[in-house]
């Protein structure tokens, strides 16, 4: 070394490493890291004798790691203001009352009918010990119990609390075994032993009340038990879910109308049920959710539990129970989260009438003119597809009500079929599969979490739960003016029915209860002949009144505001399954195109034999000569003979309603007896 200078030596395989004058490594030197002030003299001096540092920005607060993950997660404070416009946000109660309140109201919900309290609560999961409050700041306004003390009655249960979708991925995926999120950011996760309804285990109390207002009997969905069983199996349910340390509750809505808005408590074990539960029920704003106060509608799943098989009225492990006087509802032994989505739409279908409103099973389009148009099938009818229209707005697709204030959706959601699900066939289904959405006993890809929809490993009923929101076309808020038209949609596989038939009301009666379809040969070995299938009110499994009463109801408003009734095959024409074809879909398009825009209401239209239907003679887009279904069947018998054969099943179908009486003296009954097939 010379003149003071720095000279290099190569250590550690040849890496050159600077050794200063007095044999110590000089500072480092980074344009980032250094600050300068300047001297008397004017020179550019280190601001800190020479020592590197980093000051961008201060060092963290916490004190140990606990602390640390606290300060990730943010509690933001709600910023909807109050509804009358005076003083700060929710500025009335202090935080800590309000929780007490909510609480209070949870413990009162889950209170079992055997002893005098509710369950002690407290917020959050009780795997993040630091997150939870302290139990002192949770008091309980009950009477000290007195007798039947149990271990229950000792222990606190941790609520989670309408957490949002991100929160409960994490709860699925770390407790929920087979609870996966795909390529897509979806939920894939598996409902269990059960993958679809169970409407043979779904019972209603029967009491005064009850045994005159619902429909009993032959033909209906209506299974009774009475008040002691269901208190049974409530029991077993409550005692159950305050034996977990954490159960989940959603506070929600049922109806976008904010007139005839219904409140809803569903209390869970799975976060599964709880995401489903937020995606098909309308979510609150904070403000709404801070006010919700006592629900209108409490649903207890204990779904993991199995009832009693020795309790009245079981026939299996699952029971689905309905009492409409507690305003309650009880699911053991079944995961199906498709069993609080239906309880809720049976709740309305009681509910509404009781209102005047007209509770549906339909779908439900607008125009950007504001013409409404109500969509109604069953399964294979094509409701979904004909409902789903880029150039009209989607305002629901399975649930509304019809009041006086027009037309509103019942649900915050859609649930999809998803079994050979494409994105060339349902663009909007496909891309609403992302995060947020629940995909219930899907298939996939072990590694690239890829969901197979062909796959029907686990079930042919897999499906999709999202926010209609994730629809680019939904109307926001869920509701729309009265309807013009109401579209009956039936695969007729006998091929007899007309593509399109302009019905009377009388007629729009008739055809609503029947809710006729027909299932095509080949679904069961030895099967050559399409199967008829009717579906009182397109949705017999859901109603709780006497179909009659829907249809005289839907009959008052279409008169009232002017709405027009369609009859539209989505089936087969030149023959039944396996002789004929089935009608274009491009054909059907150009129908319904011609029933939004009016045009079919000014054609000219004749009457058919044996159903007298209406049909038109013309409709542009589509050839002429199948708007007539006897013009495209070869052998005019065969085709007579179909007809009479679908009529008698028509008739025989409705033997079921014939002697229920309603109107003066039962002449609408009459009415819409007349209205069927006649020969």
């Amino acid at each position: 070394m010379e003149g003071g200078k720095a000279e290099f030596s190569f250590a550690n395989g040849g890496v050159p490493a600077v050794v200063s004058p007095r044999g110590r490594l000089p500072p480092i030197q980074t344009s980032r890291s250094i600050s300068f002030k300047k001297t008397k003299d004017g020179e550019d001096r280190d601001g800190n004798d020479g020592i590197c540092h980093d000051d961008s920005t201060p060092p963290v607060k916490a004190q140990t790691i606990d602390e640390l993950h606290s300060l990730q997660k943010k509690r933001s404070a709600p910023t909807t203001p109050v509804k009358d416009g005076q003083g700060a946000p929710f500025a009335t109660i202090s935080d800590e009352e309000r929780q007490r309140l909510q609480l209070q109201s949870i413990s009162a919900s889950l209170a079992s009918l055997t002893r005098e309290t509710g369950p002690k609560l407290v917020k959050g999961d009780p795997a993040r010990k630091a997150d939870t409050p302290k139990i002192s700041t949770v008091h309980h306004h009950y009477f000290t119990p007195t007798i039947s003390v149990s271990d229950s009655a000792l222990k606190f249960t941790h609520v989670l609390y309408n957490l949002s979708p991100a929160e409960l991925y994490e709860q699925a995926i770390k407790y929920e075994k087979g609870s996966f999120i795909t390529s897509t950011g979806a939920l894939a996760t598996l409902s269990g032993a059960k993958t679809g309804r169970a409407p043979r285990d779904k019972r209603v109390v029967f009491d005064e009340t009850t045994a005159e207002e619902l429909w009993w009997g032959k033909g209906s969905p209506n299974i009774e038990m009475d008040e002691h069983t269901f208190l049974v199996n409530r029991e077993r349910a409550v005692d159950y879910l305050n034996s977990l340390d954490k159960v989940f509750v959603n506070d929600q809505f049922l109806n976008w109308d904010p007139v005839h808005q219904i409140k809803v408590r569903i209390v869970s074990a799975r976060a599964y049920h709880s995401l489903f539960m937020h995606n098909m029920c309308i979510r609150p704003t904070p403000e709404e959710l801070e006010n919700f106060g006592t629900p209108d509608f409490t649903i207890y799943n204990a779904g993991q539990f199995p009832c009693n098989r020795y309790t009245h009225y079981m026939t299996s492990s699952t029971s689905v129970d309905l009492n409409l006087a507690r305003k309650e509802m009880v699911i053991l032994g079944t995961q199906y989260a498709g069993e609080m989505k239906k309880g809720l739409f049976s709740l309305m279908h009681y509910l509404m009438p009781k209102r005047q409103i007209l509770s549906l099973h339909s779908g439900c389009n607008m125009g950007k003119d504001g013409n409404v148009a109500l969509f109604f099938g069953l399964s294979g009818t094509g409701k979904t597809t004909l409902s789903t229209d880029h150039n009209r707005l989607l305002i629901g697709d399975d649930e509304h009500c019809w009041s006086d204030n027009g037309v509103s959706n019942i649900e915050g959601g859609c649930y999809a079929k998803c079994i050979d699900l494409s994105k060339e066939k349902e663009p909007d289904i496909w891309n609403a599969i992302k995060f947020g959405t629940v995909l219930e006993n899907v298939v996939l890809e072990e590694h690239t979490r890829e969901v197979d929809y062909s796959d029907k490993s686990v079930t042919e009923n897999t499906r999709a739960a999202y926010p209609i929101e994730f629809i680019p076309n939904a109307k926001i808020p869920c509701v729309g003016p009265h309807p013009r038209n109401v579209i009956l949609l039936a695969c007729d596989a006998f091929g007899v029915l007309p593509p399109v038939s302009k019905l009377s009301l009388s007629q729009t009666m008739y055809h609503f209860i029947s809710g006729y379809t027909a299932l095509v040969a080949g679904t069961e070995e030895g099967v050559k002949e399409p199967q008829a299938t009717f579906s009182a009110c397109f949705g017999a499994a859901f109603i709780m009144l006497h179909p009659t009463r829907y249809a005289a109801m839907l009959a008052e408003k279409m008169q009232r505001y002017g709405a027009t009734g369609w009859l539209v095959n989505t089936g087969w024409s030149g023959g039944r399954y396996g002789v004929g074809s089935r009608i274009k879909l491009a054909y059907t398009r150009k129908i319904i195109d011609a029933i939004h825009s009016g045009s079919l209401l000014t054609a000219n239209y004749k009457k058919t034999e044996v159903f007298g239907l209406d049909i038109p003679t013309e409709i542009e887009g589509v050839p002429s000569e199948i708007l007539d279904p006897m013009n495209t069947w070869q052998d005019k018998a065969a085709y007579r003979e179909t007809l009479l054969k679908l009529a008698g099943l028509f008739r025989k179908n409705f033997e079921v309603f014939a002697n229920y009486k309603i109107g003066k003296d039962g002449n609408l009954t009459e009415e819409i007896l007349a209205a069927g097939p006649n020969f």
